[in-house]
């Protein structure tokens, strides 16, 4: 599995002429929730170093999930194309959630190379997009490529720095050492950071929520595409931390996903089906409050599903 960094592909104009050579467009997709803070900044260094200056990226496109805040403005006036989620192929019903968002941006892009990234990103450089589309302009053997990079989580008015996330290292790094060691040579596999080609994208399955990055990477392994994915350092990627019990959903929905492949694959025999009540608990002095929480987490199906044989 090839590795690269960022930096190597650094020249712009150089990006440029592998991209007239092999006359391909290129999309950039963002998907959002509330993303204020952050969205702005992400928009308009893009349109200024990769669509005004130089021509790299065709389009940018926000797919949001009715942000209550100022997300969908900002994006547009910094330069993006903004579509509601829930609008998007409304024939197709709609889910909340960043999977779901991913999925729709299929259905209104328009580039033979799709670079999804997240809207949280505050030390966002032109550098998280080439870096990423890098790779497959210089080489059409690779199909999927995804970001790995440090996460410096915040403890108070101090920032440490960690390697993969912390539902990475807890709960889908085991997973995969247990039953997808294929897998495990990739450094980031929740990354939300990666480029592919739109006719490898096409052939995935869409979880609606967050297990839509580890379903891609079991379902990639699962068609004999691990040799075709590669791995770029973006070298440190800062964004909001998230509260233990916004994780704890997260992790609920990313085993759901893994479960379901898990069985899929014969590795697995569930005597039950998987449930979609999530719950925890939260201590307030004496009392303790039970909190509970539905995550289906659905899967969107592939586009154009890679056909079966024999």
């Amino acid at each position: 599995m090839q590795r690269f960094h960022h930096s190597q592909f650094a020249d712009f104009s150089r990006l440029v002429e592998l991209k007239q050579s092999v006359n391909q467009r290129i999309s950039v997709c963002i998907p959002t929730l509330n993303e204020a803070e952050t969205i702005g900044p992400i928009v308009s260094i893009i349109r200024d170093e990769l669509v005004a200056r130089h021509g790299l990226v065709d389009e940018i496109l926000v797919i949001d999930s009715n942000s209550d805040d100022a997300t969908m403005e900002l994006a547009r006036a910094a330069g993006a194309t903004v579509h509601l989620s829930s609008e998007i192929a409304p024939e197709t019903g709609s889910h909340l959630g960043k999977g779901e968002n991913l999925w729709k941006g299929l259905h209104v892009s328009t580039g033979e190379i799709v670079c999804y990234i997240d809207g949280d990103i505050s030390n966002f450089h032109a550098g998280f997009i080439t870096g990423l589309i890098g790779p497959l302009l210089a080489d059409p053997a690779i199909a999927y490529v995804k970001a790995f990079y440090e996460r410096p989580l915040a403890y108070g008015d101090e920032s440490h720095s960690t390697g993969g996330g912390r539902v990475s290292e807890i709960l889908i790094r085991p997973l995969i050492s247990l039953f997808y060691p294929e897998l495990g040579g990739i450094l980031q596999p929740l990354s939300g950071e990666y480029a592919a080609r739109r006719s490898t994208l096409e052939t995935l399955a869409f979880p609606t929520g967050y297990g839509v990055e580890i379903a891609h990477l079991i379902d990639l392994a699962r068609d004999g595409k691990i040799e075709r994915i590669a791995q770029t350092d973006l070298v440190k990627r800062v964004h909001r931390n998230r509260d233990d019990d916004e994780l704890g959903s997260m992790a609920f929905a990313l085993l759901k996903v893994v479960l379901r492949r898990l069985g899929r694959d014969r590795k697995l025999t569930l005597a039950n089906p998987l449930p979609d009540l999530y719950q925890s608990w939260t201590v307030d002095g004496d009392s303790i409050h039970l909190l509970s929480k539905i995550i289906p987490e659905p899967e969107r199906p592939a586009i154009k599903p890679v056909p079966t044989i024999g």
